[in-house]
């Protein structure tokens, strides 16, 4: 279960008066036609989409939380949005494109307060074996899907590294720490937020119009399916029990926990693995701008493409700080299997507050950290989110297991699980159903649960080894 004593995170510093500690009701309800465990970006998408679909008009629709709303990773996230073209099939990279508009979409048509702008991200790149991969990944892309690649540019040229603000050289005597940038890839196409405020606005607009009964501090202990409950009309129910608050009865039970699925569905553990990561807010200096967001690989280990570092900067007029997270190449902690995100890694805190000065024109030397936290990701075996029904648990439907990259995939994931569970409804969920989604560019099939994906991804590598190995 998520510890009761998170670390503060940044985004939680002006929490809605509306959602903390909020129950709809004072009693957890008796039963409902759908349950969502959990109320990050994929719980509130779910909601979103039910409360938006003429054929959920008359569902009842409970969310458990075991903390206060939206206190798990979305909460604790880097306040990216940013659709990756590389190194995954097209039809991903496309997924993640409409994913993209779609929260752009959301936030620009009710015209939500949670600073999103759209900007260009740079993803720089730390040593030349990086360089040489991107190089040969955007030849790549430009073959298979040129709609994609039009959107990448390979830049090498220090003058324009320097437009970006990043050091082609590092300071005397920390060239065995800090690796300077080789080159890097824009993308014309990404974006920043405060994560919170987007999934608060969700959430409140489903309490308000009276489609969402809300319970948080209410931590499900299991879920259980009623005996005998097959034969009933509408399929088996289920029982989902709370740690302390009794427990409520559903047939459609939507699992949006993410690094905690497998409290739920331990059959699962070796397929979707809990990780810790770390983000700062770093007080700015100078007045300095950015006018990207940016991702670094290599800084601290030229050979690894799998733990980026990352930043954007919040508008300055709100006080711009530098939200830097990842500094994997700093842990002197465990940091894979870790459920506890009250626990922040001093090694990482120390790597966070000094990198930005080592690597980028932003500033000569450490920044202070306002904010230092930690939040729990959960990493998947193929590196694939698991969406769908989970099987062998007819009217139990799971979105989780993002790596890390939840923002750019949780919500058309969350309306892909309302698709599959309306047809459940009206009796038309079947393998053709879900082709037809797939088809339409709804679902990428990489995403689709099927029990012939968990035989392939358990011929894998374990998340750990795959971890040590990169």
């Amino acid at each position: 279960l998520p510890t009761p004593s998170p670390s503060k995170s940044f985004w939680h510093s002006e929490p809605s008066s509306f959602l903390l500690g909020h129950r709809t009701t004072a009693d957890l309800p008796s039963s409902a036609d759908v349950v969502i465990i959990g109320s990050g970006i994929t719980g509130a998408s779910v909601a979103r989409y039910l409360k938006e679909e003429e054929g959920a008009a008359g569902l009842s629709v409970v969310m458990l939380e075991a903390r206060e709303a939206c206190w798990g990773a979305t909460g604790r996230n880097g306040g990216h949005c940013q659709p990756i073209f590389l190194h995954q099939p097209p039809s991903i990279g496309r997924f993640e494109l409409r994913n993209f508009h779609s929260v752009a979409t959301y936030i620009s048509t009710h015209a939500v307060p949670c600073e999103f702008r759209p900007r260009p991200s740079v993803r720089a790149l730390h040593s030349s074996a990086l360089l040489a991969h991107a190089r040969a990944s955007v030849a790549d892309l430009r073959a298979s899907a040129p709609d994609l690649a039009e959107h990448l540019a390979v830049v090498t040229d220090p003058e324009r590294l320097k437009d970006y603000k990043l050091r082609s050289e590092v300071p005397d005597g920390d060239e065995a720490k800090w690796n300077p940038a080789k080159g890097a890839v824009v993308c014309d196409i990404a974006g920043s937020l405060w994560p919170y405020k987007l999934v608060a606005h969700i959430l409140e607009a489903c309490v308000t119009a009276g489609r969402l009964n809300l319970q948080t501090t209410t931590p499900v202990e299991k879920i259980e399916r009623i005996a005998d409950s097959g034969d009933m009309a509408g399929g088996p129910r289920y029982r989902v029990i709370t740690t302390h608050r009794g427990a409520i009865e559903a047939r459609h039970v939507v699992l949006a926990t993410n690094g905690y699925t497998t409290h739920l569905l331990p059959e699962l553990a070796d397929l979707i693995v809990p990780s810790r990561g770390q983000m700062s807010a770093l007080r700015a200096t100078g007045g300095e701008r950015l006018g990207n967001s940016y991702g670094f690989l290599g800084v601290g280990d030229p050979r690894d493409n799998d733990h980026p570092d990352y930043l954007i900067q919040r508008p300055v007029e709100g006080g711009g700080q530098m939200m830097l997270g990842g500094g994997y190449a700093g842990a002197t902690r465990e940091y894979v299997g870790e459920v506890d995100d009250g626990v922040v890694d001093e090694g990482v805190a120390g790597y966070l507050t000094g990198m930005l000065g080592k690597v980028m024109t932003v500033a000569e030397g450490p920044l202070e950290a306002e904010y230092m936290w930690t939040g729990i990701m959960a990493y998947s075996r193929d590196g694939c989110p698991w969406v769908g029904a989970v099987p062998g648990m007819e009217g139990v439907w799971l979105s989780a297991g993002y790596t890390g990259h939840g923002m750019p995939n949780a919500t058309l994931c969350g309306k892909a699980v309302v698709d599959m569970l309306l047809a459940k409804e009206r009796g038309s969920f079947d393998e053709p159903f879900v082709d037809t989604m797939v088809h339409a560019g709804d679902i990428p099939r990489q995403y689709v649960i099927s029990e012939e994906r968990i035989e392939r991804a358990r011929h894998l590598p374990s998340v750990e080894v795959q971890n040590k190995e990169g």
